[in-house]
């Protein structure tokens, strides 16, 4: 028995859901909201309440540098790992992962840019009852 294909909600909310355990089994800090967006060959992740504790301790006492010192170090310590659970979730292969985050908002955004577009499935309104299309890579 085969598992039927993951339309594009699943797999974004499936993705957040990853990624929000990863920070908060890595980091010990829960984001509030992550949205993720799949286009194209690409994947689009914003990261609401991503900066930790440590960090907002560092910007009070005046010491930005620091905190965007240790903020960077994070995103590259967890990069990878980012990198690897967008993969497998995906079954796609990431070719670039670019992140950015702003200390003043709490907020991180990441585009991840992939080899292919995933397979999902999509749905379709026919006579006010859902259906669902075989499976097709975005384009």
């Amino acid at each position: 028995m085969t598992t039927p294909t993951p339309t594009r909600g699943q797999v974004e909310r499936t993705l957040a859901q990853r990624i929000q355990a990863l920070y908060r089994d890595q980091l010990g800090h829960q984001p509030s909201k992550i949205t993720c967006q799949l286009s194209d060959q690409n994947v689009v992740i914003i990261i609401e309440n991503s900066i930790t504790k440590p960090e907002k301790l560092l910007l009070k006492t005046g010491n930005q540098e620091l905190a965007e010192e240790v903020r960077s170090d994070l995103d590259d310590a967890i990069g990878p790992q980012l990198k690897a659970l967008i993969e497998e979730t995906l079954n796609v292969t990431v070719i670039e992962l670019l992140s950015d985050a702003t200390l003043e908002t709490g907020r991180t955004g990441i585009i991840a840019i992939l080899t292919d577009s995933p397979t999902i499935r999509i749905a379709t309104s026919d006579s006010n009852k859902l259906s669902t299309k075989t499976s097709f890579d975005i384009k």
